[in-house]
């Protein structure tokens, strides 16, 4: 009706996961509306949509508005031919379209000029993307006239500058955790000395090292990605540790103490039977397997990221190293690795907030003001239901993982067990808790501030980036000066072979202890000693693999991973404890029926419910405890079941 078209500069944006359309949002590029019309849209990394080309509609725009003149003015008039020709002209020499790439980051909403090429792209055709290269196919060069050429382009990778500088911290904090294992080799002069330090770690170096432990890379890298990408719902996960450590020091400190067992799972066989004990150590043992290739992983994508060198290699050489110091110098070079570590991961965190604080154009109540908008800081989601992270998702699934990991967990039961007393046991326990809430906060919070801070530069974040745990180590090695980068990227390996030399050496205890004295007793124990670091480097090779085979099975979350496990193999361990320790009925055919439904129910959950995963371990233990108990009562003694005296 004459009136100009108008030109779009808003998008939609739609959500695979709900099936729904946002509202329309700007397109803004340094705060000036941006016009896109038939580009070509493809995905880039884990969180980018890319725009090739397109049409800014000026040329449109000015075509437009010559046709309205021409329709106006008559036929014969002089100015009517010039302008026909002016629009002919146009058409004929056009220059073609834009030749800019944008990125949309879809986390962040923000959108960023990536590249400008030395042509333009053709516009109203469909593209494809294979690996990290994008293919044009035929298109419209110019207006009507389109192109038999296809046009290819490359998504660089080329890692960040890592300088020597930063490899020479990194080389030697190895070395440094080399050098401790040696050192405490010599003291390794029986398995009361490798197993339990001969009563010679201080209850504040256990407690340290418990937090170390369950601190791991999945909170230094997992956790600042989680909230990045999402907000801080997740939060009370680490809360309910603190929520459950009274229970576990009234009721299973002081059993394992008056029991002067070796493993938590002996206690299992002395309230129930030797097979009872053999599924809590199976159980803990695949569990661990499975966290151990997982930590040793996620470093490892870090330096990829950092250095350029293959993930693979990453692996090789951080479990080697790992696997050395924990092999000869057993829970003493454990634990005073796990103090070591625990200082430099703490403190490269803090200097990471201290250094977005210093380079970010907002201030502190800007940037509470902008997450607070953008719903980056909400804790809870008061919603009843089960399949997404909820706030009764994450308290009950989070009560559940606590009462497994400090509870059942043979890692942090042997920092109880290095303790004399049972008063420096709880005060083992009660150190990891009273870490674990400033922790939280620490790790939260730079997921938040890597937010705000990429939102304000969007440019600064690769379009490569496959893995979104990936995130916080890139902006340590991009923003970070040489030196404090390197020493960043040491605490990552921190935390990291925290949470493995741990691994190591309770599975190892486990193994000689649970099995090979029962069916070798006649073993010495300098023997038993050196079975039990050769088992710390089978377990440690063995997680190394996995670490390599996930290396390349394309896993989204590693967090998310982590949390499938516990919930998997370990919930009717936890269920099985309780019964043992909090009633008097149940007996062994009961409760070992009870860990049988427990995994049937959790599998078939798995695979046929949408319920969220952090509720599996919830489901495990109560399911373990509910039936087992039941059982119990049904089958009473007829089948030999122990019940507590």
């Amino acid at each position: 009706r004459g009136k100009p078209t108008q030109l779009l500069q808003t998008y939609l944006g739609y959500d695979p996961d709900t099936g729904a359309w946002s509202r329309e949002k700007p397109v803004l590029i340094k705060g000036e509306p941006q016009t896109l019309m038939g580009g070509t849209a493809m995905p880039a990394g884990s969180m980018h949509l890319l725009m090739l080309g397109g049409s800014d509609g000026k040329l449109f725009s000015l075509l437009e508005k010559l046709d309205r003149h021409i329709r106006e003015l008559p036929a014969t008039a002089p100015e009517r031919v010039q302008k026909i020709r002016c629009r002919d002209s146009i058409l004929e020499n056009h220059p073609g379209f834009g030749n800019r790439i944008l990125a949309l980051n879809t986390v962040t909403e923000k959108w960023s000029v990536r590249d400008t090429l030395p042509r333009p792209l053709p516009v109203t055709t469909l593209g494809f993307r294979e690996s990290d290269r994008f293919f044009i196919v035929s298109g419209e060069a110019s207006p009507g006239i389109r192109t038999p050429g296809v046009l290819e382009l490359q998504l660089s990778g080329k890692p960040a500058s890592f300088g020597w500088v930063n490899y020479a911290i990194l080389g030697l904090y190895l070395l440094v955790m080399a050098a401790i294992g040696i050192y405490f080799s010599r003291k390794q002069k029986s398995t009361a000395d490798y197993f339990k330090g001969g009563g010679r770690i201080p209850w504040w170096a256990a407690g340290i090292s418990v937090f170390g432990t369950l601190l791991s890379a999945l909170t230094f890298m997992a956790i600042p990605a989680k909230t990045f990408l999402t907000d801080w719902s997740y939060f009370f996960i680490n809360i309910m540790m603190i929520c459950m450590a009274p229970f576990i020091a009234r009721w299973f400190i002081p059993y394992f103490n008056k029991l002067n067992i070796t493993t938590a799972y002996e206690f299992l066989e002395t309230r129930f039977n030797y097979t009872a004990r053999v599924i809590g150590s199976l159980s803990f043992m695949f569990f661990q397997l499975g966290r151990i290739g997982i930590i040793l992983l996620l470093p490892s994508l870090a330096i990829s990221i950092v250095t350029g060198i293959p993930v693979e290699t990453s692996v090789i050489i951080m479990g080697v190293i790992c696997i050395f110091y924990t092999a000869y110098g057993g829970i003493e070079a454990v634990i005073w690795t796990d103090v070591l570590q625990v200082v430099i991961l703490l403190g490269g965190a803090l200097l990471s907030i201290a250094w977005i604080f210093m380079h970010t154009d907002l201030g502190p109540y800007e940037m509470f003001t902008l997450a607070e908008s953008r719903g980056k800081l909400r804790m809870a989601d008061m919603d009843l239901s089960f399949s997404g992270s909820t706030f009764w998702v994450v308290v009950l699934g989070g009560l559940a993982s606590a009462l497994i990991t400090q509870g059942t967990d043979q890692t942090v039961v042997q920092r109880y067990l290095t303790s004399a007393t049972v008063k420096d046991a709880k005060r083992t326990l009660y150190t990891n808790a009273v870490m674990t809430l400033p922790a939280t906060i620490i790790f939260f919070g730079i997921g938040t501030l890597l937010y705000i801070f990429y939102t304000q530069k969007p440019e600064k974040l690769p379009l490569n980036l496959s893995n979104g745990d990936s995130i916080f180590p890139w902006y340590i090695v991009q923003e970070l000066p040489v030196g404090i980068s390197g020493l960043l990227i040491a605490a990552i390996f921190s935390a990291a072979m925290s949470s493995i030399s741990s691994s190591l050496n309770s599975t190892a205890t486990v193994f000689c202890n649970d099995f090979y004295k029962r069916f070798v007793p006649q073993t010495s124990d300098l023997g038993l000693l050196k079975i039990a670091r050769a088992g710390t480097v089978i377990m440690g090779v063995l997680g190394l693999l996995l670490a390599l085979w996930m290396a390349n099975a394309q896993i989204k979350s590693l967090w998310d991973q982590f949390f499938k496990f516990i919930g998997f193999l370990t919930g009717g361990l936890g269920g099985m404890f309780l019964l043992g320790i909090l009633t008097k009925k149940a007996n062994t055919a009961g409760t070992l029926a009870g860990v049988f439904l427990s995994v049937l129910v959790t599998w078939y959950i798995s695979l046929h419910t949408d319920i969220n995963f952090l509720m599996y371990s919830f489901i495990g233990v109560v399911t373990c405890c509910v039936s087992g108990y039941l059982l119990s009562l049904v089958l009473g003694r007829s089948l030999g079941g122990k019940s507590k005296p």
